[in-house]
């Protein structure tokens, strides 16, 4: 469905990305997930239209998107900060989008989006007045109800703890799977990756060091980068690596 070919950036004499390759297919969650300055979220935003790469193609069912503006692309993204009106309530921030825009969902739609998303007690709140996973669901709803051909979601647990952001992380794949939307996910997270997505693609140094599921990271680490950067992250030994992510087996 979405295809990079050779996509390669610099910012003044820094090579951000050195040639990335990547295909995703529809309905996956495919994570990007790499150390700081790894050129993750550039890579986002290359996809998403915000910045002009240098060189490389992008392809979205078959089309070449490369020179298509950010506005006709039809990607969406739901940003680490929620970017939501602090002037408008729960509701409001959703539906701001709809107006006068008839290829955005129905009513029915729309209410689907909101009941799925549990925001129905929440809708006449002010922003200041939600909690960060109220605040993540009104942002990840005000995206859908645009219907993305694919949706973007830079660090979107990063603000979240404990409950909140379990739940967050299972309302994030229910949408996937039950609009069987295609979606990316920036993060820095080696857990959030391994145990939200399909496949994971691991950035270092403007390089792909690792593209694969799950299962094959974990047991089949293709560089000791790799292996240090997920150890290091989750601060666990080796053995205990199947224990946490025994979900990836299922």
């Amino acid at each position: 469905m979405l295809k990079l070919v050779n996509i390669k950036k610099k910012f003044n004499d820094k090579t951000v990305l050195d040639g990335i390759n990547l295909e995703i297919e529809k309905g996956s969650i495919v994570s990007m997930l790499g150390p700081s300055g790894s050129g993750k979220t550039t890579l986002l935003n290359i996809i998403l239209g915000l910045i002009p790469m240098d060189d490389g193609k992008i392809f979205f069912d078959d089309e070449d998107f490369t020179n298509i503006p950010m506005k006709n692309r039809g990607f969406n993204i739901v940003f680490q900060d929620y970017a939501l009106f602090p002037n408008l309530n729960a509701y409001k921030n959703i539906i701001y989008s709809m107006k006068n825009n008839t290829d955005f969902v129905s009513k029915d739609e729309l209410d689907s989006i909101i009941e799925t998303l549990e925001l129905t007690p929440h809708l006449k709140k002010r922003i200041e007045q939600l909690s960060g996973g109220q605040k993540q669901r009104v942002a990840l709803a005000r995206t859908l109800v645009t219907k993305p051909r694919i949706l973007l979601l830079d660090e979107p647990l990063s603000a979240l703890d404990g409950v909140i952001k379990e739940t967050i992380k299972e309302r994030i794949k229910l949408i996937t799977k039950q609009y069987n939307l295609t979606t990316i996910i920036v993060t820095h997270d080696p857990e959030e990756a391994l145990t939200m997505s399909d496949k994971v693609l691991i950035i270092n140094d403007g390089l792909v060091s690792q593209y694969g599921t799950p299962k094959e990271i974990i047991e089949t680490p293709q560089n000791s980068f790799i292996e240090e950067f997920i150890l290091r992250q989750l601060k666990i030994k080796k053995d205990n690596i199947y224990d946490l992510f025994g979900e990836c087996y299922a």
